[in-house]
């Protein structure tokens, strides 16, 4: 078993394990082919944890990154393709951080996630790690991703997004561009408080409409109209307080009969 460090891999970690890797793929399954198996996954592991290095401080202990590290380490010694040509630590490290970061996000959302788009997540991070092996250079398209995984382009683009989705943004947050710190909280709508009284409004209509004239337009002139009880009282030719005692009258009275409709 070779560890030393050798020239062609961008990692000073990194042991070359490309000849154990080649015999791994040669190996049936046994006793054997395990114990090559757990040597590799043991040369890798102090890159696997310098990787779980890098997501310390973020609310979570460094002894648990390291466990899911290496778990990522254990998939990538599974998953690797020696025969695709590429070095195996181009594949590890995606997949080492990709397992890191799904833990984050697996267990760290500050928002519920519904289990059908975590799963869609898993399945378009996994089959992007694969297609990464085949397509160097750039990242695969949401049709190679949909056909590689047997998923719709409308379920990628779901994975894709919850991909991105991690945390919350604060509503308190200025938006981009914005000079006068203008904020989400300020892009949001509110309730039309004219919506309270829709169905009251609806409820006395008839009411109102039972009215004898003079009462109805009196109603009206006072509410509708904003006049006042003395302007009232002078366009009709009677005394303000009649005025009032008829605007009285007629709430108390429309006030009892819808109530007796609701009842």
């Amino acid at each position: 078993m070779r560890t030393h460090a050798s020239a062609k891999h961008p990692h000073d970690d990194a042991p070359d394990t490309a000849e154990d890797f080649r015999r791994l793929a040669s190996l049936p399954p046994g006793r054997l082919r395990d114990t090559l198996r757990e040597q590799i996954i043991e040369a890798w592991l102090p890159m696997a944890n310098r990787l779980a290095g890098r997501f310390r401080n973020r609310g979570e202990s460094h002894d648990d990154l390291r466990q899911v590290a290496a778990m990522g380490l254990v998939k990538a010694v599974d998953r690797y393709d020696p025969e695709l040509g590429n070095a195996f630590e181009s594949y590890a490290v995606p997949t080492i951080t990709g397992e890191i970061k799904r833990h984050f996000r697996d267990h760290m959302w500050t928002l519920h996630v519904p289990r059908r788009v975590q799963d869609l997540r898993n399945r378009v991070r996994f089959a992007r790690q694969d297609l990464s092996q085949t397509i160097p250079g750039r990242r695969p398209t949401v049709a190679e991703i949909a056909e590689y995984a047997q998923m719709s382009e409308e379920d990628v683009r779901t994975g894709l997004e919850a991909l991105e989705s991690f945390t919350a943004l604060s509503l308190d947050a200025e938006l981009p561009g914005s000079e006068d710190g203008y904020s989400l909280s300020d892009a949001l709508g509110s309730a039309d408080p004219a919506l309270d009284v829709v169905i009251d409004r609806e409820a006395v209509k008839p009411r109102l409409q039972a009215l004898p004239e003079r009462e109805r337009a009196i109603l009206y002139m006072r509410f509708f109209a904003d006049m006042t009880q003395s302007r009232i009282a002078e366009q009709l030719g009677i005394s303000q307080m009649h005025v009032s005692r008829l605007i009285s009258r007629c709430c108390s009275r429309l006030r009892e009969q819808v109530l007796q409709d609701v009842a």
